[in-house]
């Protein structure tokens, strides 16, 4: 049974909570992808197009941070050479044709432990056809590494970066062990380079007040926006890991409701500064969220991510929407 000892204040006893919180990992193939499917996006261009989405196996990320469940289809060990081209063949394989491609590994693309880099010429040759290669990294591993398989590729490359809150102290408890200059320098590494960034943004993460979760997600956009991102990406914050059911016992969180969520992507898009959108994947039921109208909050959200407009609010007459009316 999980601990139900309080969350460490310093950041030595952090991973070692954490890691004690957790259920058992799922059992996934080092040479099959754990999912993969086709989505639509709307580009920067203004033109919504097709991306194929990858999520690789490998091995578990380095860093331990408290809000983290994609852990739970990673290995323990690297993968072999060859394992992560021959999960990109097995998903292309199966899916349709798409225009750009999202190689996403629940970690670090960088990280050397999690995608060897004797790999990345056989990787880089299965993305050609692709228009744009997104891949995702811990700002501390941003470096020449990225350069070099940018070198590789014949498409745009894009990182993606989890600034989660542009919180200083809140950023400090989440585990994520950056600052927010770290940051701001990998961002300013990529787009010196030629590359892309997209930013993860999470709403609502523990420590966060619900009465204060819309303002953080809106400073949190204006920061992405600063460091010259092209997208950012609302993250709804969700439970499931463990850690976040023992933060909840004390009240430290609660999912984000839809109206906060839809607030904040409001005010993204109103900013006209670079593409927002909900991650809309597996959008966590708040206690506070109302069952007559969810469906039709998540359709507007959705509507948002492809149009980059604001639709009208939803209208129900069974809730107050005390955000968005």
């Amino acid at each position: 049974m999980p601990s139900t000892l309080l969350y460490p204040t310093q950041a030595a006893e952090r991973d070692k909570w954490i890691l004690s919180q957790r259920p058992e990992r799922n059992v996934v193939d080092p040479r099959r992808p754990y999912a993969f499917f086709v989505e639509e996006e709307l580009s920067a261009a203004g033109e919504v197009v097709s991306v194929a989405t990858v999520f690789l196996t490998n091995r578990e990320c380095a860093w331990r941070c408290l809000m983290c469940d994609l852990w739970r289809n990673t290995l323990t060990e690297t993968v072999p050479a060859g394992a992560i081209p021959e999960q990109i063949d097995y998903a292309l394989s199966r899916l349709p044709p798409a225009r750009q491609i999202k190689l996403y590994n629940s970690g670090s693309f960088f990280d050397p432990k999690a995608i060897p880099a004797e790999d990345y010429p056989a990787i880089a040759a299965r993305v050609c056809s692709f228009e744009r290669t997104i891949v995702e990294c811990h700002p501390a591993l941003v470096g020449d590494v990225c350069l070099k398989f940018r070198d590789m590729l014949s498409n745009q490359l894009e990182v993606a970066m989890g600034l989660e809150i542009a919180h200083p102290e809140i950023l400090e408890r989440l585990n994520k062990r950056m600052t927010l200059d770290q940051f701001s320098s990998a961002a300013n590494f990529l787009l010196a380079n030629g590359i892309d960034l997209r930013v993860f943004i999470l709403v609502q993460p523990p420590f966060i007040a619900p009465s204060e979760s819309l303002y953080w997600a809106q400073r949190s956009l204006d920061f992405a926006f600063d460091c010259r991102a092209t997208a950012a990406t609302l993250i709804p914050t969700r439970g499931g890991n463990g850690a976040m059911e023992a933060s909840s016992l004390s009240g430290e969180f609660v999912p984000p409701r839809l109206e906060v969520i839809g607030a904040a992507a409001e005010y993204g898009v109103g900013l006209n500064r670079g593409r927002v959108f909900v991650d809309l994947w597996d959008v966590p039921v708040s206690p506070g969220d109302c069952a007559e109208c969810r469906d039709q909050r998540v359709a507007r959200l959705r509507g948002m991510n492809l149009t980059q407009s604001i639709p009208p609010r939803v209208v129900c007459e069974h809730c107050e929407g005390c955000i968005e009316s």
